[in-house]
C-alpha cells in the first residue's frame, strides 16, 4: 500500500493513498496569502484543500512516481529558495530535506531543492516510491526501503559522504537542539563541520518551541505563528517579508536571506500586505 500523509493548507492533516486523497481533517486556519495570490484559494476547507492536493498531484505528480523534482523559482522569497541559492552559489556543500516516497534525503543542486520543498512541505510519513528514489539518486536517500525521516541521521549520512558545510530543513524544535548537540560533539572531535538550520512548518507551535528554535536554528519562516513573529520581531537579526515573514536568528542566517535578496533584486514593498488568518 502507498501511502503518504501531509500536514499542509493551515497545517491540515492530508492522507494520500495509492494515488489518492482519502482523508482530509480540517485546517488550523482560514486563510492564507500564499495561496490566495498564486491559485486563487480564499478560504480554507476540506474542499479547497482537496482541489489543490489533487491539482498538484496532476501538475507535478506528488506523491507518484511521476514526481518532478527538479524546478526553478517559485516564491520569490522563500526556505527552500534561499537553500537554493546557496547550493548554487558552493555556499553549502548539500542540504538535509524530506521529500515524499524517499523520506529524508540529501539534495546537492539548486533546481533539486527547489523542486522538492518548494513544493510540498510539512510531511510527516511516506511509503517508498522507487521512481522518485531513482531519480534523486538512492545514494543520496537515507533509508531507501522505509522512506523514513530522520534529518539528524540524513546529517550523519552526509557527513559519512565527506560533506562539511550542510544544511537542513526541520520540523520539530527539539530537533534544532539536537542537531546543534551534534554540530559540537564533532567539532570536539577536531571535525570541522557546519550546520545550517532552517525552520519550517510552524503555524501552531507553542511558545516553548518558538523560542527553541530562536536559540537554536539560523532561519526560520513564521508560517501562521503568532509567536513566531512576536520573538522574531523582537530578537531576530534580519526580517524579510510582510506576508509570512522569514526571520534570521544568527549572523550567518542574516547572511543567507541577504544573499537571497541579492540574487532576486530585493524585495517590493507591499501595499496593504494581507496575513494568514487567524494567527496562532
Amino acid at each position: 500500500m502507498d501511502e503518504h500523509i501531509i500536514e499542509a493548507m493551515g497545517r491540515a492533516k492530508i492522507t494520500i493513498r495509492d494515488g489518492k486523497v482519502i482523508d482530509i481533517e480540517d485546517p488550523k486556519i482560514e486563510y492564507c496569502p500564499l495561496f490566495h495570490k498564486h491559485r486563487g484559494i480564499e478560504k480554507l476547507d476540506k474542499e479547497s484543500i482537496k482541489k489543490n492536493i489533487e491539482f498538484r498531484m496532476a501538475d507535478f505528480g506528488m506523491c507518484s512516481e511521476d514526481r518532478e523534482i527538479k524546478m526553478k523559482d517559485f516564491l520569490s522569497f522563500g526556505i527552500s529558495e534561499t537553500i537554493s541559492t546557496l547550493l548554487n552559489q558552493n555556499i553549502i556543500d548539500c542540504a538535509i530535506m524530506v521529500c515524499e516516497g524517499c523520506g529524508t534525503v540529501i539534495v546537492e543542486t539548486g533546481e533539486m531543492a527547489q523542486g522538492i520543498g518548494g513544493r510540498v512541505s510539512g510531511l510527516s510519513e511516506t511509503k517508498p516510491i522507487p521512481k522518485i528514489i531513482g531519480k534523486i539518486g538512492e545514494k543520496n536517500v537515507l533509508d531507501p526501503k522505509n522512506a523514513l525521516i530522520d534529518q539528524i541521521k540524513g546529517i550523519e549520512l552526509a557527513k559519512s559522504k565527506g560533506h562539511k558545510n550542510i544544511a537542513v530543513t526541520i520540523a520539530n524544535p527539539d530537533d534544532a537542539e539536537n542537531i546543534r548537540k551534534l554540530e559540537k560533539k564533532y567539532n570536539e572531535n577536531g571535525e570541522k563541520i557546519n550546520i545550517y538550520i532552517f525552520s519550517v512548518h510552524n503555524t501552531g507551535i507553542k511558545r516553548e518551541g518558538c523560542e527553541q528554535l530562536f536559540e537554536y536554528c539560523d532561519v526560520i519562516t513564521s508560517c501562521a505563528s503568532k509567536d513566531i513573529r512576536d520573538i522574531g520581531d523582537e530578537k531576530s537579526k534580519k526580517k524579510v517579508g510582510e506576508s509570512i515573514p522569514i526571520y534570521a536568528a544568527t549572523n550567518k542566517g542574516k547572511y543567507f536571506l541577504e544573499l537571497r535578496l541579492e540574487h532576486i533584486g530585493g524585495m517590493k514593498p507591499k501595499k496593504d500586505p494581507k496575513t494568514p488568518e487567524p494567527l496562532i
